[in-house]
């Protein structure tokens, strides 16, 4: 005999002895409750698709009233199976299989980053992943992640705007390929606004290079103070040293030779090095191991070779720390005891900046500099026009030699 199926007869249900027993509601046809010999109840629907039963369930008691299990099989759940033939139960088992943004994160690496992006670049892919994406949004579906998701986890990372949009960017590049995969049909990163990137155009003085290169001379891995000391010479990008190979080098016509895949804009370049990074070069070469000029560390996997040097960042900290040019601050240790700690006042890119500065406050053009840096466009090489201005003034200025200011003021 079936009953009304309501709060008070959910809650006044006995368990069984074994197994489990099933109530059905006098009203909607394979609405009940099951109730376990545990005491556990959930709300089900039996229902038909074509001449096959099935058994839908729809929630337990009491996370679920029974007025609201009602509402989903009244307004839901049967419009859809009369309707247009639905079935609940193989959609839940379909939305089971679907794969979660931890395993597209795993796809998207294995099949896309490590394939066609730079080495350094699928290191800082994984890092995004490991220490934010994934913590935050890994175990949802594909089809779960909304754009509300995206925005949340964006404005969590306000204070670290330049790292925010990056990670916005991985996120995008990641739902372009699951579309492509066919795992959804739209981008939710698509359209969240990035926070604006203030540019930083920090760059030494000559006195802080002095300090700088003292640090490195005293610093206790001189692997590590190569790489550094070939940044400051040559204005490169920390990933093309890091990741720079003996072959790409002609040391006696003095000549660098990165090719397309190891540059950023993805063209083969032909760098002159001048004479301070020919000794650097010239003396690590007669100790050289293997074929990286920093090799990583060695693979506990005897099939996989040797790959190259993916970070300075405890060797920049470390010497920057040496030179005065980092700020100690603390944080709570594990008893609460505060520990001190470093942080740089400059990043490693800012060598670049650095190169580029003094050269053309020297009076070089901004094309040529422009071209040892490696930019295509020249509006790239344009952000150090403020340094070119005061050179251009030193030049003019020296039209007072010509006559004097006097008779003309």
């Amino acid at each position: 005999m079936n009953t009304h199926i309501s709060e008070t007869t959910v809650k006044a249900a006995k368990p069984p002895a074994g197994g489990y027993i099933i109530l059905f509601d006098d009203k909607i046809e394979g609405f009940g409750v099951r109730v376990t010999a545990a005491g556990t109840k959930s709300f089900v629907l039996n229902y038909r698709v074509g001449i096959e039963k099935r058994r839908c369930t729809i929630g337990k008691w009491p996370e679920w009233t029974a007025d609201a299990a009602r509402d989903e099989v009244k307004k839901k759940l049967l419009p859809a199976i009369n309707g247009g033939g639905a079935d609940p139960v193989r959609e839940k088992k379909a939305r089971r299989a679907e794969p979660k943004l931890a395993d597209l994160a795993t796809d998207y690496l294995e099949q896309h980053a490590m394939i066609k992006k730079r080495e350094k670049s699928v290191y800082e892919d994984r890092r995004m992943l490991d220490k934010i994406i994934l913590p935050r949004l890994g175990k949802l579906r594909v089809s779960a992640v909304s754009k509300r998701h995206v925005q949340s986890l964006h404005n969590s990372l306000r204070n670290t705007p330049y790292q925010a949009n990056r990670v916005l960017a991985l996120l995008s590049a990641m739902f372009t390929f699951a579309m492509e995969d066919n795992l959804r049909r739209d981008n939710p990163a698509k359209g969240v606004k990035r926070f604006q990137e203030p540019k930083r155009e920090a760059w030494f003085t000559v006195d802080q290079l002095h300090a700088l290169s003292d640090a490195l001379d005293a610093y206790e891995e001189q692997d590590a103070a190569d790489a550094l000391r070939l940044l400051i010479v040559t204005g490169a990008r920390p990933d093309e040293v890091l990741g720079a190979m003996w072959p790409m080098f002609d040391l006696q016509r003095g000549i660098w030779n990165k090719p397309s895949h190891h540059t950023k804009e993805k063209k083969t370049e032909h760098v002159p090095l001048n004479d301070a990074a020919l000794l650097i070069l010239r003396r690590m070469a007669q100790h050289k191991d293997g074929v990286h000029l920093f090799p990583g560390r060695e693979s506990t996997d005897p099939d996989k070779p040797r790959g190259a040097r993916t970070t300075l960042r405890n060797a920049w900290r470390q010497v920057c720390k040496a030179a005065g040019l980092a700020t100690e601050y603390s944080v709570k240790g594990k008893r609460g005891k505060p520990l001190r700690r470093w942080k740089p006042n400059v990043r490693v890119y800012d060598l670049r900046h650095t190169f580029a500065s003094h050269l053309i406050s020297r009076n070089w053009s901004l094309q040529l500099v422009g071209k040892l840096l490696g930019h295509t466009q020249s509006a790239t090489t344009e952000r150090y026009a403020h340094v070119a201005d005061g050179a251009q003034r030193d030049v003019t200025n020296d039209f007072n030699n010509v006559i004097e200011m006097k008779r003309l003021a």
